[in-house]
């Protein structure tokens, strides 16, 4: 069955059959900004998922051609994943740990996790450089001496950015981190206090520093909850999928995944999707709705992105690869589901397209009005294998999807 494209922005199809849809993997999702609803129409209301014990034997959803197996499970509130060069598994917890997760006998399945340090605020960011791992987190960015392999810290973390740089602890808790391709800076991603407000910098930014934690300048501003960033691969290209603002309406604002350029400005708190006019506060900057950037690849609103990795390596088929993985979290702000899976954006002629592709889901179990899930992507990374490793804060689990030889 050739499955259809959905335009939400003017859906034809009724609300459940949509969602039916959404949830297939294989769906082509656009959205169309022409389109985009009046704010307040209708208003958004507060919808947030029911939490429900995995039935027995589900698993996510794929396209065919792909297999998913449990990578490591029985964890606590995994957020991100990062892949380490010798192909650790790095995984920062909201408990407050980063731990490492090793497959020693290439069977798709962590056969040692360890405690690396459970002395962070909430971590979330994780990199790497030839000689250290990088994490960020509420307090700030920390150095720890590193050889593959690793799996406790050798010595004490440095502490590289200054008290007060990444923001106070309040709103929105992700710190999220990513090393320019050359090494000599590094880009922390840091989203607003609240939800749509004037606040002053460095909140709803990505903020540059140099690679020993100097120099700290603003590289972006608008961004309201940039939760993943990362280099196209090959490229000096940096790019962040954003939550955007809530209770504008059920269809507004889109969510979205778009190119960061140096000292561009995306909208929050004075517009959205490029210059349209946000009540209340387009106004008071008319200077920047005007330079506003329009995002390039929108999400249906309120499906949560919260992590994006690029697809690497040659074990997917050509239709998955060149493209990024984003992690879509789930609605609480609407009346209708969304979200609640793993997207595939395409990439044509070097750009980010217009849509995206369902890729995993089955997270989302029942429940046309209300979701039950028994599980929420939060964290997307690519094996060294090729294969892709998918953080659950629900299930409590990392799912790991391979193509089928």
């Amino acid at each position: 069955m050739k499955l259809p494209a959905l335009l939400f922005a003017a859906l034809t199809l009724p609300a459940a059959a949509a969602e039916l849809f959404e949830q297939t993997p294989g769906t082509k999702i656009r959205i169309d900004l022409a389109a985009m609803p009046k704010p307040y129409a209708p208003p958004s209301p507060a919808n947030a998922s029911l939490v429900i014990p995995r039935p027995k034997g589900a698993m996510p959803r794929v396209p065919e051609g792909f297999s998913v197996n449990i990578f490591a499970d029985g964890l606590e509130a995994p957020r991100n994943v990062k892949v380490a060069p010798n192909g650790d598994v790095f995984l920062a917890q909201q408990t407050g740990e980063v731990r490492v997760l090793r497959d020693k006998n290439g069977d798709g399945v962590a056969d040692d996790i360890e405690l690396f340090s459970d002395q962070f605020l909430n971590p979330h960011g994780i990199a790497f450089t030839s000689t250290a791992v990088l994490v960020a987190d509420l307090e700030a960015v920390w150095s720890f001496a590193y050889q593959p392999g690793d799996m406790v810290p050798t010595a004490q973390p440095k502490r590289l950015t200054a008290e007060g740089a990444l923001g106070d602890p309040g709103g929105h808790a992700t710190r999220n981190l990513v090393i320019h391709p050359d090494g000599s800076t590094f880009y922390v991603a840091i989203g607003s206090r609240g939800n749509i407000n004037v606040e002053p910098e460095p909140r709803a930014t990505i903020q540059e520093f140099k690679i020993d934690g100097s120099g700290q300048r603003t590289f972006a501003t608008g961004l309201r909850n940039a939760v993943g960033i990362a280099f196209a691969p090959g490229t000096a290209d940096l790019y962040t999928v954003v939550n955007e603002r809530d209770g504008m309406a059920d269809e507004l604002v889109p969510d979205y995944l778009t190119k960061v350029v140096d000292g561009g400005f995306y909208g929050w708190p004075y517009s959205y999707m490029g210059k349209n006019p946000q009540p209340r506060f387009s106004e008071r900057r008319p200077d920047l709705v005007a330079k506003a950037i329009v995002p390039d690849t929108p999400f249906r609103s309120h499906s949560a992105p919260v992590e994006m990795t690029f697809s690497t390596g040659d074990q997917f088929p050509s239709a998955y690869r060149g493209g990024a993985f984003v992690a879509l979290h789930g609605s609480w702000n609407a009346a209708a589901p969304r979200g609640y899976h793993v997207v595939y954006v395409p990439w044509d002629n070097g750009r980010a397209a217009d849509h995206c592709i369902v890729f995993a889901s089955g997270f989302w179990h029942r429940g046309e009005k209300k979701a039950e899930v028994w599980g929420r992507p939060s964290g997307v990374a690519m094996a060294n294998d090729g294969s892709l490793l998918i953080a659950d804060d629900v299930a409590n689990t990392i799912w790991r999807i391979s193509a089928i030889k």
